[in-house]
């Protein structure tokens, strides 16, 4: 019996994972396919806040992958289940996409422009100077600082764009305020993931290429971890690093399951 014979959820990373930038990796249908006729489930997870899970369908659909609405999760939506157990009734200031925004607007998430109680940092591809400087103002008033997740770098096709945590050390530099973090490698991921699924982090695997987001995930809370090295994590990085998967794999295509 493998390692992985027993779990009934892969948590599965995507840029970096199953595709880069728009390039579908050729394993990653094959390995979908397995997954679903060995009777498991997988869902996909995203740190990526830029974009709402209803774009992500759209993106999976036209790489010629079957995915609704139930199969996906993002850092966004981590961060409005936060919000809305710890923090109801709470008014934010949101740095984020339009995308990011309509998410949190569909979940009647109060939102402001004026001095709130949260500023919230998602990973914003059209953050401008005049968002920074309000967001540093509100820190220094004593607005709470939350970010969706920590990923310092984001793949792309052509190397990497600053990530929702760089932008965080811009802030932080400034005002002298650490954020909160919920997306991976936090708890809180697993905490939407058992509600929505019904399953235990027991019977999860964590997914990705990431050492510090995807394999931490299951370091720090006690699921197992499968490291691909086809996107930002080389075998350099891992010698070096105290965070360790439970398996390493070059893709994942290379993972055998069974029933």
């Amino acid at each position: 019996m493998g390692v992985f014979d027993t779990k009934k959820l892969y948590v599965l990373d995507m840029d970096g994972t199953i595709y880069l930038g728009s390039r579908l990796f050729p394993e990653t249908i094959p390995f979908l396919k397995r997954v679903k006729e060995h009777g498991k489930r997988y869902i996909f997870f995203t740190n990526n806040s830029s974009r709402s899970p209803e774009t992500y369908v759209k993106r999976l659909n036209g790489m010629g992958i079957q995915a609704s609405r139930e199969d996906i999760v993002t850092s966004g939506d981590v961060m409005i289940h936060f919000l809305k157990t710890h923090r109801p009734g709470k008014k934010v200031y949101l740095l984020g996409t339009p995308d990011l925004r309509r998410s949190f607007q569909e979940a009647r998430i109060p939102l402001t422009e004026e001095m709130p109680d949260i500023v919230l940092l998602g990973f914003d591809t059209t953050l401008t100077y005049e968002k920074l400087e309000r967001a540093c103002h509100y820190i220094r008033s004593g607005a709470e600082f939350l970010c969706t997740h920590e990923d310092i770098n984001c793949p792309t096709e052509y190397g990497f764009m600053p990530d929702a945590g760089a932008m965080c050390a811009l802030i932080t530099a400034s005002t002298g305020v650490a954020p909160r973090f919920t997306g991976k490698p936090h708890a809180e991921v697993l905490e939407i993931l058992e509600a929505k699924t019904g399953i235990s982090r027991q019977d999860m695997v964590a997914v990705g290429d990431r050492l510090y987001t995807d394999i931490a995930l299951g370091a720090q809370n006690g699921v197992s971890s499968i490291l691909v090295l086809s996107g930002e994590t080389t075998m350099e990085d891992l010698a070096r690093s105290k965070i360790q998967p439970t398996v390493v794999l070059p893709n994942i295509g290379s993972l055998e399951i069974e029933s």
